[in-house]
């Protein structure tokens, strides 16, 4: 059965809400799209959707290259699934510079996924946002929702000094490292030490067993000198193997008590409301944007004053306050 077209957001939200899944990716390339047409139905679609939202676990995921996120993900959610759980994954792929085009390979590094019907795996551009996320993760979160996944885990790029956008939309910001790299510090920044809610060291079966107990020992020194990310919660250090399994039952329990502790303090609810109010103001800063562009005649004047800047005659500063008074803003 064909899904329900695009033009008609009411029946395509109907249809989400059912679980149809042709119809969630249909609503997530509509909400990811940049033509203005799709962007109001976007949010009509959404305003359709948003009392159907909420409820699921919302786990972000990152690690320096390498560790295995896709592996440890496509294991963890295999899982949950086997306890009854319905699990989306938000892989987004770094997206080329140069062409803006992606890999977009996530769907073959999690074969136990892909195959799953209880499991939803959605390859998303970054097209270069900060963060390691595509622009409209909030969004796609909200659908997959809506859609009946009570599991929705996004899955970042890499480690980089914006990663905190990741967890401005999540429950809980899990951070995977790789044992006996040499300095088990080495590669990864202090900011997102102070962001993270879990880290788990990975690839800790055979051989690697004592360096990753070694790392975690280091990392939870490192721990003992910065701020908690909150009053209720110390961020522990797990080792696991995606491989085998092991600790992966222990990451679940991580993330369950996580939440079950913020709940009970009234912070999970608080957390919520200061990320809804962030998804507000970029919303706000997106549709500024459209508003600023739609008019002919203001992106010819735009192009004019980029190129005087990219000259060197036009301080940036100054050619933001020009666009600003011929917008009339």
């Amino acid at each position: 059965m064909t899904p329900p077209s695009a033009a008609d957001p009411q029946a395509l939200a109907a249809a989400i809400a059912s679980g149809d899944r042709a119809a969630l990716a249909r609503g997530i390339t509509l909400v990811e799209s940049r033509r203005p047409d799709h962007r109001a139905k976007a949010r009509a679609l959404l305003e359709q959707l948003q009392p159907g939202t909420g409820g699921a676990v919302r786990i972000g995921m990152t690690g320096v290259p390498g560790v295995g996120k896709s592996t440890t993900i496509d294991a963890f959610g295999a899982m949950l699934i086997g306890q009854g759980h319905k699990v989306a994954v938000l892989a987004v792929d770094p997206s080329s510079t140069r062409t803006g085009g992606s890999i977009l390979g996530d769907k073959t590094r999690m074969a136990k996924l892909a195959a799953a019907r209880e499991a939803y795996v959605r390859p998303s551009p970054s097209a270069g946002t900060l963060g390691g996320v595509t622009a409209k993760s909030r969004e796609t979160i909200l659908l997959c929702e809506a859609a009946g996944f009570d599991v929705v885990i996004v899955e970042t790029v890499g480690i980089g000094q914006s990663e905190t956008t990741v967890a401005s939309m999540v429950d809980v910001f899990t951070v995977l490292m790789l044992p006996g790299a040499g300095d088990e510090l080495q590669g990864i920044k202090k900011g997102v030490l102070e962001i993270a809610d879990i880290i788990a060291i990975n690839k800790a079966d055979g051989d690697n067993q004592t360096a990753a107990r070694k790392a975690a020992t280091h990392y939870r020194s490192a721990l003992d000198i910065l701020a908690p990310t909150s009053p209720v919660w110390k961020v522990p250090v797990l080792t696991q193997s995606a491989v085998t399994g092991e600790g992966l039952e222990t990451l679940w329990g991580t993330i369950k008590d996580h939440r079950a502790k913020h709940q009970a303090a009234g912070l999970f609810a608080k957390r919520r409301a200061e990320q809804s109010l962030a998804w507000m103001k970029a919303m706000l800063q997106e549709r500024a944007l459209e508003t600023l562009t739609a008019d002919a005649a203001l992106r010819g004047f735009i192009r004019e004053v980029e190129q005087q800047v990219a000259d060197g005659v036009l301080a940036p500063s100054l050619a933001v306050e020009q666009i600003v008074n011929r917008a009339g803003w």
